[in-house]
């Protein structure tokens, strides 16, 4: 994937892609937003398309984002926690592996982030709450204890 930003005026940036452009206009909108709802679309996007592969129909999709980013600069994230709320023809097991298809293997977006980031959900499918501030598998931000790592002998 390749693509151009190129100063405009201000701080107004057009982004050239392979396949469109877009303006990004700061502070109305600031990068960082921008990458969290890329990071949420990604993931909306696999709610939409899993079940439809699959012969289901999604309506209602909102997808919400909550991010803790750390005090000091670069101000990474520290913490997303992403709440789906959607209905859809199928059951709540099937609706929850989408969600869970979505995090933890097909969202690439996601997937940049996880090892850095701490990464919930929750999910709401057609109007009862089926998960709670659920973690992901694998992944899990920068607490990762990795032990004691002993140097190979010489």
């Amino acid at each position: 994937m390749k693509l151009s930003v190129i100063h405009k005026k201000d701080m107004k940036f057009e982004v050239k892609t392979a396949k469109s452009s877009f303006i990004i206009d700061c502070p109305t909108i600031s990068p960082v937003e921008y990458f969290l709802s890329g990071l949420i679309t990604c993931s909306a996007t696999d709610i939409i398309l899993f079940p439809k592969k699959q012969g289901y129909t999604v309506t209602d999709l909102v997808v919400d984002g909550d991010v803790i980013r750390a005090q000091g600069h670069p101000r990474k994230f520290v913490k997303l926690h992403l709440t789906y709320n959607f209905k859809s023809d199928a059951d709540d097991t099937l609706a929850a592996r989408w969600v869970m298809a979505s995090v933890e293997t097909y969202c690439s977006t996601i997937n940049t982030i996880r090892d850095t980031t701490e990464i919930t959900y929750s999910i709401t499918h057609n109007g009862n709450l089926i998960r709670e501030n659920e973690k992901m598998i694998s992944g899990g931000g920068s607490k990762i204890d990795m032990g004691e790592i002993e140097a190979c002998p010489s």
